[in-house]
């Protein structure tokens, strides 16, 4: 919180997430403080989402290796959960939105070398307008609305931020991103396989373990983001009604020598034990909010942040 006030006066804020299946939404008005995604949390969590931020009020500084970004009523901002940043923002109420980096994956270089940056431009303009009528429909939408938006959505971020000349000298960081979307892709393809090892992936991708265990540091390992989204793939399937295994054959599948160590690592990952898992749905019925305190089995906010895109 900022110098000039203390903890006594409390932290008085108001979120409200949509699940939207491919995309989450938030409502959010909170009160000035400082936040920060250090590199340690980043290792962690496997979370690499896209962020970006509609603010309706207020002002943001958000650094990113040490490029500031400042954040104003009107202006889309667009950040990656993939990086150490940290910032500030006075009260402010502002609509977020969460995208899963694989909806992108197609677009990924353009999309890195535009992190934490304030977008401008008739597209982005569109896209505020666009994002402010979605805001103003969310309690009427339905189940069937929601791939089309999540679609809709994804084109006019791409369409904002089509490469330009300036970009240009950053062809060998658009290298490593592109090679990262290759790993990324490769470990989501054979998350089921069980040659799926450093060593495969250095073959597979033509480069060496030095190269690759850099290129994951940031993840907090390849074998930490390895597990990671076999977790996330295993809390779908546990997840799905038509999925008629048992635990310990989806334990199996996913490379678990045992289901003692699967529910250990499965309730580290999402707080509560794949059996708990088995009767939580991550996909939403006709979009709303969610009440936690009159649905005590409803998913947690976080529990739908682990599992987006997956």
């Amino acid at each position: 919180m900022p110098d000039d006030r203390s903890l006594d006066d409390g932290f008085p804020a108001d979120h409200t997430a949509w699940n939207l299946g491919g995309m989450l939404i938030v409502q959010q008005h909170a009160p000035a403080h400082s936040y920060m995604r250090s590199a340690a949390k980043l290792r962690s969590s496997a979370i690499d989402h896209w962020y970006i931020a509609l603010p309706h009020t207020g002002q943001s500084w958000t650094e990113v290796d040490r490029r500031i970004a400042e954040g104003q009523p009107g202006k889309l901002e667009i950040r990656s959960l993939g990086y150490p940043f940290r910032g500030r923002t006075t009260d402010s109420e502002s609509l977020v939105l969460y995208l899963p980096r694989d909806l992108f994956s197609d677009a990924a270089a353009n999309l890195d070398a535009r992190n934490n940056s304030i977008l401008s431009g008739n597209f982005a303009n569109l896209l505020v307008d666009y994002v402010n009528s979605i805001e103003a429909s969310l309690r009427s939408l339905t189940v069937d609305d929601l791939p089309r938006i999540v679609h809709a959505t994804r084109s006019m971020i791409i369409a904002c931020l089509a490469p330009s000349a300036e970009h240009a000298a950053a062809a060998e960081q658009l290298a490593s991103v592109a090679l990262m979307e290759r790993a990324r892709r490769y470990v989501q393809n054979n998350l089921d396989a069980a040659h799926l090892t450093p060593d495969s992936m250095c073959r597979a991708l033509g480069v060496s373990r030095s190269r690759l265990y850099q290129l994951f540091e940031p993840s907090g390992g390849v074998l930490h983001y390895i597990q990671s989204r076999r977790l996330l793939a295993a809390h779908v399937a546990l997840s799905d009604a038509a999925d008629r295994r048992r635990i310990v054959e989806i334990a199996e599948a996913f490379g678990f020598s045992s289901a003692a160590n699967f529910s250990r690592a499965f309730s580290k990952e999402f707080g509560y034990s794949p059996r708990e898992g088995r009767s939580t749905m991550v996909l939403p019925r006709p979009a709303h909010s969610v009440s936690l305190a009159g649905h005590e089995k409803a998913p947690s906010f976080e529990g739908w942040l682990k599992a987006l895109g997956n």
